[in-house]
């Protein structure tokens, strides 16, 4: 089944990385060269996916701005034969109308983000990635369409025990050798006593149509928030649910270890800062034992 659209929930705030992201969006915090929203459209567009819906809020015009064309700067690079690096300004650049914008105007969850969007979705499946969750490799949603049939899918992946609070973690079924597995439940943040596994969602869904019927009605949970998670697992049982467990290094960029850890391991990977990069960090490691 083909999946055309994916939202973007980009309208929170971002106070774990206060004060940078006080008139900064956090989604434009840079991995290496490039802000982690640039990451997320690139992954979707590898996917097939051609339309691209930003949930956004007061004060994150700079993500309109990345995707749209700065014609002073293009035109200085330009007159300056700085051919190669207009074109890496124009890498983001779709064909118009590719990208929409609409406004969340109240922090309320994820699942209300998601909410935001429905009238430009209709009656069709549709792709979720949230640019926090940064993948190295950027096939993860590509690999989710690819064992789409119908439903729900959540891309999984298993965390520390002590680390399940943080999650929505699912109650695992069978599962089959394309790395899917069913889902019976699903819960929002459960408490290490009480979480049905270890095996957590990460920010990448694709989810039915049916689903915002269930966001339109829902209540608050977790965090007094309406969440995507909770309106997913109302329809176990009433439509097929399946986590994809993918094989791809995962950054979790919302906390800043995470996104150290993401600066780190994509620097490493350019040819022009690798070797100089590795040597710098091996003397740091050597001066600070």
């Amino acid at each position: 089944m083909k999946i055309k659209k994916a939202i973007f929930p980009v309208g929170g705030l971002g106070t774990r990385f206060l004060p940078a992201t006080k008139s900064m969006p956090k989604e434009m915090l840079p991995i290496v060269d490039k802000p982690l929203i640039q990451y997320a459209v690139e992954e979707a567009a590898n996917a097939g996916i051609e339309q691209f819906i930003f949930v956004t809020s007061r004060g994150k015009s700079a993500i309109e701005n990345h995707f749209d064309h700065s014609f002073e700067l293009e035109n200085n690079l330009l007159s300056k034969g700085k051919r190669q690096t207009l074109k890496t300004a124009q890498e983001m650049l779709k064909i118009p109308g590719s990208f929409a914008y609409v406004r969340q105007q109240e922090p309320a969850g994820l699942g209300h983000a998601v909410w935001c969007a429905r009238h430009l979705i209709g009656d069709e499946p549709v792709a979720i990635i949230l640019a926090d969750d940064l993948i190295y490799g950027g096939n993860t949603i590509k690999e989710m369409i690819a064992n789409y049939n119908s439903g729900n899918m959540l891309a999984v992946m298993d965390v520390d025990k002590k680390d399940v609070s943080s999650y929505g973690v699912i109650s695992p079924g069978n599962s089959n050798n394309n790395n899917i597995t069913e889902i019976l439940g699903l819960v929002e943040k459960p408490t290490t006593e009480n979480a049905p596994s270890n095996m957590a969602v990460v920010g990448r869904y694709i989810i039915e149509p049916a689903v915002f019927d269930v966001l339109e009605q829902q209540n608050r949970g977790a965090s007094n928030e309406i969440q995507l998670t909770d309106a997913i697992a109302s329809r176990i049982g009433a439509s097929n649910c399946v986590g994809y467990k993918f094989s791809e290094e995962r950054f979790d960029c919302g906390s800043k270890l995470g996104f150290i850890q993401a600066n780190i391991r994509f620097s490493i990977e350019r040819p022009e800062m690798k070797q100089n990069l590795k040597n710098w960090l091996k003397s740091e490691i050597v001066s600070d034992d």
